[in-house]
């Protein structure tokens, strides 16, 4: 059940609190005063799409929050499926809409709008004012018809979805089978080579490392010869005194140096440190000339090797884990035209099979739509009857499609008469926009029985209906009322009358600020109000007489079905 409904800055409302109840709650005032505003703003809070400019003049940004009592082990356990807990017996559903993004909620944890609307789903059901315009397609018929079997078809229905997924893969495989021999020889001709390329080049792990570092060393070889040269020139060697010589030799006279004045003798060490490390470099920077020396062949055969991995790393993927799965891939395809035949046939077997399994649920599922569609239309027309349609026939005629859908294989469509003698036709040749309206209403009504969802709110399920039919809907609403949580905006003063609690809307505007603000009515306000709802621009004495009486006629009624 709906709880609370807390708007800020949305639209024309600053801040608007509702607290519903129980029962018939009931949404009332001048048109243009922002009614459907409310139900806009529960549809955003519930992951419908808004614009930015929902957000009011001024503020940066609109805050709705909804409050939702949640009843019973089987919808709690279906909740905390989807991580909600319920611990609280009741769950926090909110949305901030800013100029360039929105942030969804649920019990202060950010979610997207596809769960808040996978949640909202068991426990809120919105019909609105064009929401019945969907009656003129079929395939919401099919989607009605299932609503009110789901207890009974619904594992039929996932089973014939799974079915239909796998009858579609195997149908899009067996017409990959569908070449000619030639491309089939192309094609393994090719594969063949790509196989024998990659077998035959061996490349193994970190062998393109390897020669890399290799050829950028021999690459450099001369250059690198040059320099080393020099170096040792000046390091010293056997023809010319060089650095190391001179070192050694000044750390001689500093020793002796420091014979004949002991304060040297903390220069000594230091200086012959110098002169190790240059001997020992000019013999390692020696033993790398020496290695540095190469066979061209080798070099050019190495260049070569690297220039092929090259090739085959861009052709197959870099890294040999990269060229190993290509080979693989290659292998399993050749296996494949190989054996294309065989395969080929296990496919059409395959797809015969899924499509007898098919066959057989789809049938499954037919009858059991067919047993549910009797029950349906019985409901719908006593449903119809209630709402003052006198002469009304209504049934479901069911057609077998010529394929397969993820649905199965029924067209459904509703078929209705609304005078005596006449046969029934399709539903979008014969019923107004009022019938229409009136038609939704009854199939909501047995819909919610069947689901058990808590909250209904209907926006103006009124329109296009007056007098004797008003009564009738107001008198359904009630009914329902009974066993649900009733959210309802009309414009009609036989809903209103029977309202367990009543709601006005007003607009207001002081300078060049308009606001839309929302207050329950007590007893005497409820009967002003539907004062006004009767008599228009002028409320007489007797209008507000014939207000009382209706509210206390509408009391005694309410009381008589409890």
């Amino acid at each position: 059940m709906l709880l609370n409904l807390h708007v800020k800055n949305f639209a024309l409302i600053d801040e608007a609190d509702l607290d519903f109840r129980e029962g018939l709650n009931v949404l009332t005032g001048e048109t243009g005063a922002g009614k459907s505003i409310l139900i806009d703003s529960v549809n955003a809070a519930l992951g419908g799409r808004v614009r930015s400019d929902v957000i009011r003049k001024g503020a940066d940004f609109a805050y709705i929050e909804l409050v939702f009592s949640v009843d019973g082990e089987e919808k709690k356990e279906a909740l905390r499926r989807m991580d909600i807990s319920t611990e609280y017996d009741c769950i926090l559903i909110s949305r901030k809409i800013m100029p360039s993004r929105s942030i969804h909620k649920i019990n202060d944890e950010s979610v997207t709008s596809a769960k808040v609307r996978k949640v909202t789903e068991l426990l809120l059901d919105i019909h609105g004012q064009h929401e019945h315009q969907s009656l003129l397609h079929k395939q919401k018929h099919l989607e009605i018809l299932d609503q009110f079997a789901s207890g009974e078809n619904a594992g039929l229905r996932q089973q014939v979805a799974d079915l239909y997924r796998e009858y579609r893969e195997q149908q899009e495989k067996l017409a990959s089978y569908d070449v000619d021999q030639e491309f089939r020889r192309r094609e393994m001709d090719f594969l063949a080579y790509e196989i024998g390329e990659i077998e035959e080049a061996g490349i193994r792990d970190g062998e393109r490392e390897e020669l890399e570092e290799v050829c950028r060393k021999y690459g450099h070889a001369k250059q690198l010869t040059e320099m080393l040269g020099r170096i040792l020139t000046e390091l010293g060697d056997s023809e010319n005194e060089g650095a190391e010589e001179a070192v050694s030799r000044a750390s001689r006279d500093l020793h002796e140096a420091a014979g004949l004045d002991p304060a040297l003798a903390g220069y000594c060490e230091p200086l012959e440190t110098a002169a190790d490390l240059l001997r020992t470099t000019h013999r390692e920077l020696v033993d790398y000339l020496e290695d540095l020396s190469y066979d061209p062949e080798e070099l050019r055969q190495m260049e070569q090797r690297l220039d092929l991995i090259h090739r085959l790393e861009a052709k197959y993927g870099t890294g040999t884990e990269a060229i190993a799965l290509a080979l693989e891939e290659r292998k399993e395809k050749y296996l494949e035209w190989e054996e294309y035949e065989e395969r080929k046939a296990a496919t059409e077997k395959a797809l015969k099979t899924c499509e007898e399994r098919l066959g057989a649920a789809s049938e499954a599922l037919s009858a059991c739509r067919r047993a549910a569609s009797e029950g349906l239309a019985a409901s719908i027309r006593q449903g119809l009857i209630d709402l003052n349609f006198l002469h009304v026939e209504f049934e479901i005629h069911m057609e077998k499609l010529p394929e397969f859908t993820r649905q199965g294989v029924d067209s459904v469509e509703f078929m209705i008469s609304t005078n005596p003698g006449e046969s029934v036709r399709p539903l979008g040749q014969v019923a107004s926009g009022g019938e229409l309206s009136r038609i939704m209403l009854a199939i909501k009504a047995v819909l919610s029985d069947k689901d058990r969802i808590p909250t209904l709110i209907f926006d103006e399920i009124d329109t296009g209906i007056s007098g004797r039919t008003a009564q009738k809907v107001s008198e359904k609403l009630r009914v329902i009322a009974r066993d649900h949580q009733v959210i309802c905006i009309t414009h009609l003063p036989q809903i209103a009358a029977m309202a367990d609690y009543h709601f006005c809307i007003e607009k207001s505007s002081v300078g060049d600020k308009t606001s839309t603000n929302v207050r329950q009515l007590d007893e005497r306000e409820q009967i002003a109000e539907l004062a006004r709802l009767l008599g228009g621009a002028e409320i007489t004495k007797t209008v507000y007489q014939n207000a009382a009486e209706m509210k206390e006629l509408a009391r005694k009624a309410k009381g008589r079905n409890r």
